[in-house]
Formats: C-alpha cells, structure tokens, sequence
C-alpha cells in the first residue's frame, strides 16, 4: 500500500467526524472546549492520515512518531482521532463519556490513561517543551543506534495560548540552538482566546520569533488540505525546527459562534449544533459514523501498521537488538548499581568530609558509564551542581552522542524536556540547579509526578548553608513545597555514603520522579556501618542509638544532621541519654508500616528535630508537641556559619529543645 494523491475530497468527510465527534462529546457533558478541535480538524487530519507514522495496533511501538496536543483544552481532538483510526480502547462509549469520572477521555489528555496520548498536557506551554524534550530524545537514541531503528518525528498542535506562556521560549530556544530538525509545530493561528481576540494581550509576531530562535517557519490556510499537505512535506525537509502557522476559525462550521470566544470552552448548544451541521453538510446523528468514514481514517492505520511491521523486522535482524531493548525498559542496569554499591563500600572507608553536591558528583562518576541512556544536565549551573562526570561528553547540535545538556538558564524548559526524554523512552534525565529554583521547575515536576515518570531532579544549594547570596537564594519554604507533592520522592542526604543511597534510591524508582537536595557546605562523615544495607531507602533509621536507656529522640536531616550527633553528646554529658535518627526521606519513612516506624521513633519517647527550613510538614513525624529547631523566616546575607548562629539552628539550640522535654 502507498498513500495515495492528496484528495481535499476525501479529506473534509474525514475532518467533519472529527468536529462531529467533538462537539457532540462536549455537548454530551455539558463542559468542554469543542472550537479548537472544529477549527484544528483539517489541519490535523491531513497530518494523521498523510504523514504521522503511527499503528493503533501497537501504540508503543518504539519507532513510532510522537504526537502532543500542547492545546491540552481540545483534548477531543485527540480522543476524536483516536477512535476513528482504530485504537482499540478509544471506543465510542469513551467518547460519549467525555470527562465523566473513571473514563478514559479526560477534560485534558492524561498519559497513561488511554494509547495514543503521549502526555498529559493542559498547563499551556508545557506541552510543546515536553515535546522539545521528546525530539532531543529521538536524536539521542538515533546517534547510538541508527536511522535503521530510530527514525521518527514529533508533531505538536499549540495553540495561541501555548505561545504566550514563557516557557514556550524556553524550549523552542533550546530546540533552536540544538537544531531539531525532527520537531514540527502546527500553530493553531486563530486569534481567539478566552478573554477574546488575542489582540487584547498580544501583539508579538511569533514567526519571527521563532525565527529568531533558529526555526524555520511558514504560514498555511488551516482550512486548506493541500497546502497543509505541502507545508508538512516542506517541513520534513528541513534542517531545522519547523513552525506552521496554520490560520484557522475556532469553532469552524458554527453559525453564530465561529471565530467567536464563544466556541473556545463552553461546549455550543443544541441549535448551534444544528447549524454547524447543517453548515458542514453532516447529516449523521450524535456520535453516529458512516462505514466509509471509518474505512478512510484505517486506510492511515494500514499504512502506520505496515511501517511499524518493516521496523520490526529490522529490529530482529540488528545485531543492536539486545542493547536496544535492555535499553528501552527502563530498569536501571544492574552494573550501574554494582557500581553503586562499590562507592558506597569505598566512601565507608575513605570516611571524606564533603558538601553533599559533591558526593553526589562522585556517585555520578560512579556509575554513569555503566547505565546507557543516563543524561545529565544543569541549568548553567553546571560546577555548581556537580551533575557533570569526567568524560561526560556534552550534546551538541553537531553530535548527539553524548550525555550531557546544557539547558541554559531555563529552569522550567529544562524539566519538561526532561519529561520529554523520559517519555520518549530509553533515556533516564537527571539535571540541577539551585533548590531556591525548584519553584521556577514546579510545574514541570508536578507533571512528572502526575504522569509516574523517573525523572530525577538535582537541587543544590539547600539552605542558609549556601552563605551570602542572600536570601533571594536561600530556600526555606522549598523543601515543604516538595514534600507535600504526591508522588515525589525527596531526599536530603547527611553525609557522603546517603547521598551515594539517595542516588541508588533515585535510580531504583521507577514510578515517579526523586528530588535530591544537597547542601553547598562541607558536612562531616557519620555513617558507622559496613555498607551491607541501604539505611536511607526506608526514608529514617537509627544512625546513632544511644548508650543507656533512650529518653528522647532527635532526628536530623541533610547538613544539620550533625547537629543532632552533637547534641547527643552534649545531652549525654547532662546525663540525658539520646537516640538519634537520620531522615533523608520524611515521606517515605511516613509510607513505612507502623512497626518499623515505632521502632526508630518510638512513640513513648518525646522527639525534637533540626532541620534548616520551616517546620511546615514536620508535625506528623514529631507531633504538635514535638521541638523543632529551624527557620521561621527568610534568611540573609552573612557567612553560613554566622547564619546558623544567628538563626538559632546550632546544637545548643536543639539540647535545650531537648531539656524542656525530658
């Protein structure tokens, strides 16, 4: 089978079952944004049917191009095309149960929840840097493997509102500077959003824009099957990035509410729905499709299954195949662990006195040889975060072989295209900057939380330890912001060995991101241990037991972890014996069963901990009465040491917490 010329006769059926399909959908849940997929609908159909390699049978299929709706809001679109290519369990009932609770056609596309839909998108903009991300990933898997197995593009829709977001410049600087060439835009250009004409807000000529950025652009009638056709073929073509500028009418086909805000989120109503039918020449009742209909959108489903049969054959026959499956899924390699567990031995002995970026800097150059598909990466922060190894080689525009981004000063573009790398497959990112811009990060990790992927994220710079950059750079509230994230893993480490098991903790998860939080003070060995266990999976344990009988708890995290160790000594000389715990991971302790939490914070016993940062999130492991010595407001700009001193987070400090409670 070959596809056939482009028929613009052929196609308008096919693009009017999409805006059937949608419209009816939003109307059936009285909620929705049907304008944007009646007004994308050509646009889109062209590029399902004519050029996205893509087999319903197999949506996993690893070669297959990749599709992200950034204009997460038209997500019937998406949920339309699905079901009228043949994937199996976008059914009709999906369709008719559009953003009821359980189904599968939520009021934004969510990975996971049906195949086809690459990402979750909805917050503007993080689409199209995801996508960024899923490029750069293509590229990179290419450069190891070979047009023979790797070989695929990514196609975005973004919408106006995608663009206004900052951090679409982020990312398409990122793939401008990195040249792309595989990535393809398609700019909903319609002028429309909530508020009204897009005027209102924006004056930007966002082609040159992303000409600017080192993007090829062009501009189409989104109406017009063949010159979307032809500018789809031009961007094949092309050695860089491609934006389409695609002029369409939000809501096209509604006889009142056509390029009107009316039609952008609210779904049209019963007569609208009449006209537009009417207007589109669509006689067919509510999600009702014509045999023919379908027979033109599986005609694309033949060809992608095909292609995706041709890959398989070539995968069978690569002497690569092992490596390429090993590869994609998504285990850490048991030689990066081994590794690992060799640092980890060898730190034990070595007993060194570092910050603990630095010994995530010596973890990495532990294993990073041993695990295939590992990128790094740092925020132009790179000696700062200590996220690069020796050898590490850097991508560049030239050369995608290496294993090393440099991002830029592009925080929030940078954990997205991390979502895009871990999503595209074969690839575990990791990248840094300081903790005090995980905030510029958020929305990006809340979508790696959301969407289970194991992205890791290296905050440094962990408290008013980083000295006299001030307060604009000293976290305090961050670590309760991270904390209370469902589905984020954080760990704080105390010394060289728990940074090096944060690492192995980080890698081993597979379901969710891990946030590692290292301090930019040096900070004293205090593991006794022969290295036999990893102490810090379980979130807490017992780092020093006390020499009689315990009268009081005292938990430390990350650089004051030491300050409990002292106090334990000083107490001891008052005659007050101590338990002391180590608390890389609060949630994850918290996720423990209850005998093993009883048996390192015993519950008889009154409990004090330290930590540099607020007390918010402490409460359920110390309770209302537990002491806590911490932060309670923003920093300043001193030395560390005249910080810790005048902030009240010393030893002394945690002793006299202790007294007032034994």
């Amino acid at each position: 089978m070959t596809q056939p010329a482009l028929d613009p006769a052929r196609i308008q059926p096919l693009a009017n079952a999409v805006r059937a399909l949608s419209m009816d959908a939003v109307e059936a849940a009285k909620s929705g944004h049907p304008g944007m997929p009646m007004g994308m609908a050509d646009a889109a159909t062209v590029l399902w049917t004519r050029h996205i390699k893509f087999d319903p049978k197999d949506t996993n299929w690893a070669d297959r191009d990749r599709f992200v709706l950034s204009a997460g809001h038209g997500s019937m679109l998406l949920y339309s095309i699905l079901h009228l290519i043949g994937v199996e369990e976008m059914t009709m009932e999906e369709l008719k149960n559009f953003r009821q609770l359980g189904s599968k056609t939520a009021g934004h596309p969510e990975f996971g929840h049906a195949p086809g839909i690459e990402t979750t998108t909805g917050p503007l903009g993080q689409g199209l840097a995801t996508a960024v991300g899923m490029a750069l990933g293509e590229r990179m898997m290419n450069a190891h493997y070979g047009d023979d197995l790797v070989d695929h593009r990514t196609w975005v829709i973004a919408s106006d509102g995608d663009l206004q977001e900052g951090v679409s410049q982020e990312a398409i600087s990122i793939a401008g500077h990195l040249k792309l060439s595989k990535l393809v835009v398609l700019w909903d250009d319609n002028s429309i959003q909530i508020d009204g004409d897009t005027a209102l807000s924006d004056t930007v000529d966002h082609r040159k824009r992303f000409e600017s950025a080192g993007w090829m652009t062009l501009e189409v009638d989104g109406h017009d099957a063949a010159a979307v056709d032809k500018a789809l073929n031009d961007a094949k073509m092309s050695d860089k990035p491609v934006l389409i500028a695609c002029k369409t009418t939000i809501g096209f086909g509604a006889p009142t509410k056509a390029g009107t805000a009316g039609s952008h989120g609210a779904p049209l109503g019963a007569e609208e729905i009449k006209g537009a039918r009417e207007a589109l020449g669509w006689s067919h009742d509510p999600f009702v499709i014509p045999d023919e209909i379908y027979d033109g959108w599986r005609f694309a489903a033949e060809l992608g299954g095909q292609t995706r049969e041709a890959w398989d054959a070539r995968l069978s026959a690569s002497d690569k195949a092992e490596a390429f499956t090993a590869q994609l899924s998504g285990q850490p390699p048991k030689a990066a662990l081994d590794a690992l567990d060799a640092h980890i031995k060898q730190t034990l002995n070595d007993k060194p006195a570092l910050a603990t970026r630095a010994s995530s800097g010596k973890a990495i150059e532990a294993f990073w040889q041993a695990f295939p598909g590992l990128v790094g990466g740092s925020a132009d922060l790179t000696g700062s975060n200590n996220t690069h190894a020796p050898g590490m080689a850097s991508i560049t525009p030239d050369d995608f072989s290496g294993a090393y981004v440099h991002y830029g000063v592009r925080e929030f573009g940078m954990a997205a295209a991390m979502n895009g790398l871990a999503l595209h497959g074969g690839l575990r990112p990791y990248s840094g900057t300081f903790l005090v811009f995980s905030d510029y990060c958020r929305g990006a990790i809340r979508l790696s939380a959301l969407m289970n992927q194991p992205v890791i994220y290296v905050f440094t710079h962990d408290s008013i330890g980083l000295g006299e950059d001030g307060p604009t750079h000293q976290p305090v509230e961050h670590l309760t912001a991270l904390r209370s994230m469902p589905n984020v893993a954080v760990y704080r480490p105390g010394d060289a060995v728990e940074a090096a098991e944060a690492w192995k903790c980080a890698l081993e998860r597979t379901d969710g991101p891990t946030v590692l939080v290292l301090s930019r003070q040096k900070v004293p060995h205090v593991r006794q241990d022969d290295g036999s266990k990893n102490l810090s999976d379980k979130g807490a344990y017992v780092i020093r037991e006390a020499e009689g009988d315990a009268r009081i708890t005292l938990i430390g995290t990350g650089t004051e972890l030491s300050l409990a160790i002292e106090a334990q000594a000083k107490l001891k000389d008052k005659g007050v014996d101590a338990r002391v715990v180590s608390a890389p991971s609060l949630e994850t302790f918290l996720k423990q069963d209850a005998s093993y939490r009883a048996s390192v914070v015993d519950p008889k016993l009154p409990v004090v901990a330290v930590e540099a940062a607020l007390r918010w999130g402490w409460d359920g492991l110390i309770g209302l009465e537990g002491g806590f010595v911490g932060m309670e407001s923003f920093g300043a700009s001193a030395p560390a040491d005249a910080l810790y001193e005048h902030f009240g987070v010393t030893a002394d400090a945690v002793v006299e917490q202790a007294l007032k409670r034994v």
